[in-house]
């Protein structure tokens, strides 16, 4: 199965040269105590272990897949970073049949189309554009030939860049919309609350600041953020994000309204007055996330550059023990990590995204049954 539960290896490891999905800064850095460092690979921790299994490939021969959403019949829409378009797939055979391409999406670096959301026969699409960052939705009545109707704007003026795009967005259980942003590589804007840029912003489906929110006027939801790709939801409704670090730590954080998650300035665990620190972290060369899912009393979360799919029991708020890693080199690049419900997830490969080395039948979707 390929199932990684060794102990913990912390040792002397060297910062990142590539986040694997944004800058190419490097520099040394040694791990702290094991006391400090939640960055453990393997169980041994109270409770039972997890596993995964992987049940089998859906489909296959995707190009640069990156947002994935999941259609009320259980079909799967998946977004083409690179091609601009938007593809379902069937849930049962994996047949793949387009849906349309989305107008002004503008590919480059790690821009391009990125996440997808869907909600009451509209498809979400959050993208780079000519002059920035946005998302839009699209009708979609989810019928057999059905086409993606014409896009109307529900957020614009999210910084752009060659890098840190951010990209996930996601309906929470209150109904609004979620969506992680990055700071493009301008570490100030993050800080910037002005700034959508570094940012998890919250906002109804309309695009307008959402009821509740901290910032008056501003749909600002957490900031102090570098790249935040990943989004999932508890069953207590908790909010978490995994991100993207720089040298040193990556990170998993459960996001609160208002609060500071530090960055840039701090990287990881800082115990440092006025920023949130992470429930998790990681070596970027371990992880690199991007999308993240909740299922069995964990978030699971994909690993670009670190290859890899890592489990992360909780207990309500808290972690309950050591990260596990699984599916270590095993299938490439993982991006993208969706419940299905029943202790199964759908998992995306991202060798075709120009950081890859893809093999036949890159890029896939993945079937996998966890506990």
């Amino acid at each position: 199965m390929g199932a990684v539960g060794a102990a913990a290896v912390l040792g002397l490891l060297t910062g990142c040269a590539s986040d694997g999905d944004g800058d190419g800064a490097s520099s040394p850095s040694a791990s702290p105590p094991a006391s400090a460092s939640p960055s453990a690979t393997g169980s041994g921790t109270p409770g039972a272990p997890g596993s995964v299994r992987v049940a089998g490939t859906l489909t296959e021969d995707l190009k640069s897949p990156w947002g994935v959403a999941a259609l009320p019949d259980g079909d799967l829409l998946v977004a083409s970073r690179d091609e601009r378009t938007i593809t379902r797939v069937d849930a049962q055979t994996g047949r793949k049949t387009p849906v349309g391409e989305v107008p002004g999406v503008v590919p480059g670096g790690e821009g391009g189309l990125l996440g997808l959301a869907v909600r009451d026969g509209r498809v979400y699409a959050y993208f780079t554009a000519e002059s920035d960052n946005r998302i839009v939705r699209m009708p979609y009545g989810g019928g057999p030939g059905d086409r993606l109707g014409a896009p109307e704007v529900v957020l614009a003026g999210i910084p752009k860049g060659t890098v840190h795009n951010g990209g996930r967005i996601a309906f929470g259980p209150d109904g609004m919309l979620y969506a992680g942003t990055g700071e493009r590589g301008e570490t100030g804007l993050a800080q910037d609350r002005e700034s959508l840029g570094g940012k998890i912003l919250r906002m109804t489906p309309e695009g307008k600041p959402a009821p509740g929110n901290p910032f008056p006027g501003s749909v600002v939801y957490s900031y102090g953020h570098r790249n935040v790709q990943g989004l999932a939801w508890d069953g207590d409704g908790r909010l978490w994000a995994a991100e993207f670090g720089q040298n040193t730590w990556d990170e998993l954080n459960l996001v609160r309204a208002g609060k500071n998650y530090g960055w840039p300035e701090v990287e990881g665990v800082a115990k440092k007055s006025g920023f949130v620190d992470p429930v998790a972290q990681w070596r970027t060369d371990e992880a690199s996330p991007s999308g993240i899912a909740y299922a069995e009393g964990a978030i699971w979360m994909a690993g670009l550059r670190g290859e890899r799919l890592w489990r992360i029991p909780l207990s309500g708020a808290e972690r309950s023990g050591d990260p596990e890693a699984f599916l270590v080199e095993e299938h490439g690049r993982l991006r993208t990590v969706l419940a299905a419900g029943d202790g199964r997830l759908w998992l995306t490969t991202s060798e075709t995204d120009t950081r890859g080395t893809p093999g036949p039948g890159d890029d896939k979707i993945l079937r996998l049954e966890v506990r």
